[in-house]
């Protein structure tokens, strides 16, 4: 029996792919696997290649396989774009329809399925994710009540004959590959899971979920991938908590909708990607100025311009952090686990109602669409800080304002509501005293820059990063942010056995940098390498900004929309181990 098993289906989209990658990944949560997923998908509606890959394993699992042990293909083109994954003795369930063939040299088998005229004969081509779904669940000799249940649940709002079609759809694709195959494949049973029930689900659903644990009641946005599903999680559940969605017409009114609300004292929030990040500047920066709370998720994908929507890149690191005009305090988080970025949420709204500043959490599309397990979230560890939230503001001398932008030690004045009493003020785009009266006092501007810009002295976060120290001079310091924290553990692991020591460091508060921090781990290591997806090297460049080590950092860069495998990251770690060697 195998411990851990990957799994792909491709097609094109609109064919049933993401359904069939659902269902069948839901059965083996029920069972207790730990699951990890990744879809590779086009920039259109329908039409174009998209393939949904699992890895299922008996462990805790965060990256997706090397290889490939199981294909589904709906089309040729989805063999000959993914057949080089298949390791050795892997399997193909091909649609018989299209006749299908193996490159030449792939050491795989092939079972052709009818899958389509097997769904055609009970009713409707549409139920042919189904038919090799069951194909697939059938060759891994699992039980077939637990994968029926999952269609049950999938299909049941669509009543019982609907359901029992799904079914029926089920056991033909999976009588028909067992009759192929000779029965189970052996090679491919999977260990036992240990049966403890999972949650299951995107970092973007884990974002939603912790902006409703946090108390957001408003989130204002445009649709933009790989952010919407924020949206549309947020569109079912807050409602049922008093809350709203709006969809506005532009990521301009998104934002500006969300500090307006927030000003009113709702905790509010947005998302977007690197465009719709781009028209926020402006808007980001009135948050600055005005000290309005506002939370905002930047799900990164290719850039610039339109660039590559529905493919992973890292970035929108400067732009996060130096984007706006002019100089505002700002907070930029950086999740890099489905149970961070519930977490995270979290953090960030007390953190922006707390400093009273713009807090942006920034995810990247393998982290934000990519499916993964995760256990159990703790509850009690969500704990809610309004900050300087006045309730009862103190009566003032005839024709006084409130005094809203009061000079004060940490930065942080008193904060009121509109409405109410004793609280009037003014509240502009433009410098201001410390009742929001415009102002262009040379004094008073100085005066109130320092104010908002000292803000960045006190703001504190737990674990700003996240570190796997082994050693305490390690041959290398791998340093990465976001999703690829899975991957450098897993390739972490073939370079230990090779005997190359290595330490691990996330970075999960970008701005204000843990300059100290992570200037003690690198001063510690001989080499540093800095993994990130973009062409430039923006964290690496931030590393060596704030914390130096520019003598020893070698950056690893991927650009090409297609996240990083283990195996490659080891392969470029253990370049720079070999090099650093012959240096000696």
């Amino acid at each position: 029996m195998i411990s851990q098993l990957s799994w792909k289906i491709g097609g094109q989209q609109g064919e049933g792919v993401e359904s069939t990658d659902r269902i069948f990944s839901t059965a083996l949560n029920r069972l207790g696997y730990y699951l990890y997923g990744y879809r590779h998908f086009s920039s259109r509606i329908k039409g174009g290649h998209t393939n949904n890959k699992i890895r299922i394993s008996t462990q805790p699992i965060r990256a997706i396989a090397d290889d490939l042990d199981i294909l589904v293909a709906f089309d040729q083109e989805s063999i000959d774009l993914n057949a080089h994954e298949l390791r050795p003795g892997g399997v193909v369930i091909a649609d018989a329809k299209f006749g299908p063939t193996l490159p030449e040299g792939t050491d795989a088998r092939l079972f052709p399925v009818p899958i389509t005229s097997i769904a055609e004969d009970l009713g409707t081509s549409l139920m042919k994710n189904m038919v090799a779904s069951g194909a697939s669940w059938a060759l891994l000799g699992l039980p077939m009540d637990v994968f029926n249940k999952a269609v049950e649940e999938e299909f049941g709002r669509k009543g019982p004959a609907v359901v029992e079609k799904n079914v029926a759809a089920v056991k033909h694709g999976a009588d028909y590959v067992l009759e192929l195959a000779g029965g189970p494949l052996e090679d491919f049973r999977l260990e036992p899971a240990d049966g403890k029930q999972k949650l299951f689900m995107i970092g973007n659903d884990a974002i939603g979920l912790g902006a409703l644990a946090a108390g957001c009641r408003i989130m204002s946005a445009y649709p933009i991938t790989p952010a919407s599903e924020i949206m549309e999680y947020l569109i079912k559940k807050l409602p049922k908590f008093g809350g709203t969605v709006v969809q506005t017409e532009d990521e301009i009114a998104a934002i500006t909708m969300a500090i307006g609300s927030s000003y009113a004292g709702v905790r509010s929030m947005t998302a977007s990607a690197g465009p719709g990040l781009s028209l926020m500047m402006e808007a980001i920066g009135l948050s600055g100025m005005t000290e309005t709370p506002v939370v905002i998720v930047d799900t990164q994908r290719g850039g610039p311009s339109t660039g590559l929507p529905t493919k992973q890149e890292q970035s929108d690191i400067n732009a996060l952090i130096h984007g706006t005009h002019g100089e505002i305090p700002k907070v930029v988080l950086a999740p890099s686990s489905i149970e961070e970025c519930f977490y995270d949420m979290i953090e960030a709204f007390n953190l922006a109602d707390k400093y009273q500043l713009p807090v942006i959490v920034v995810t990247d599309l393998q982290l934000s669409l990519g499916k993964q397990s995760c256990e159990q979230l703790d509850y009690d560890r969500i704990s809610i800080d309004r900050g300087k939230l006045v309730q009862e503001a103190p009566e003032l001398p005839a024709g006084s304002l409130f005094k809203r932008y009061e000079l004060s030690e940490d930065g942080v004045s008193p904060r009121v509501l509109p409405g109410q009493k004793h609280g009037i003020h003014h509240v502009t785009g433009v410098e201001h005293d410390e009742s929001g009266r415009p102002s262009e006092s040379a004094v008073n501007r100085k005066q109130m820059m320092d104010k908002r810009l000292g803000k960045m002295d006190w703001i504190t976060v737990e674990h700003p990063i996240h570190v796997d120290a082994a050693y305490e001079n390690p041959e290398l310091l791998i340093i990465g942010m976001g999703s690829t924290g899975g991957t450098i553990k897993q390739a972490r692991e073939s370079l230990e056995n090779e005997g190359i020591t290595t330490n691990q460091m996330m970075i999960r508060l970008l701005h204000p940098f843990p300059a100290e921090a992570v200037k003690s781990y690198v001063e510690q290591a001989k080499k540093v390498i800095v993994l990130e997806h973009n062409a430039t090297g923006q964290l690496a460049d931030l590393i060596k900004l704030h914390a130096g080590g520019g003598d020893k950092i070698t950056s690893v860069l991927k650009y090409d929309g297609n996240p990083f495998l283990p195996s490659i990251v080891a392969e470029e770690c253990r370049k720079v181990s070999q090099a650093s060697k012959e240096l000696v």
